[in-house]
């Protein structure tokens, strides 16, 4: 009921930056909190940020003043501002959506199918 999307990633020189977008789509009554989570070959899926309805943000310490998530706009699109990217960023980025939908007024969780980011040394 709900579509997640995620674009953005690509291939950047360690230093640099990438925007990522993520929009949610469907039966959608409400955005509850919209996450970015990434997953790097031979590790698990770690949460990297994330923001509510409310504009309450979040971070990882790994990414803590290099990462921006934007809020949740009213196209239920979110953004997350890369910066000073490293090696070990290196990975696939999944956004995650927390939504109310308007056909039944249930909780959903729904995710995207990733975006790769390759940082370059």
């Amino acid at each position: 009921q709900v579509q997640v999307v995620e674009s953005g990633g690509g291939l950047v020189q360690a230093g640099g930056s990438l925007r990522l977008s993520c929009s949610a789509s469907g039966s959608i009554f409400e955005i509850n909190a919209m996450k970015w989570y990434r997953q790097a070959p031979g590790k698990e899926r770690e949460l990297v940020a994330a923001v509510t309805n409310g504009g309450t943000t979040s971070y990882a310490d790994s990414v803590k003043a290099r990462f921006t998530i934007s809020s949740i706009n009213t196209r239920n699109t979110v953004y997350l501002q890369m910066n000073s990217l490293k090696p070990e960023d290196t990975a696939v980025y999944y956004c995650y959506a927390h939504a109310l939908t308007r056909v039944g007024r249930l909780y959903v969780d729904s995710w995207g199918q990733g975006t790769q980011v390759t940082v370059s040394s």
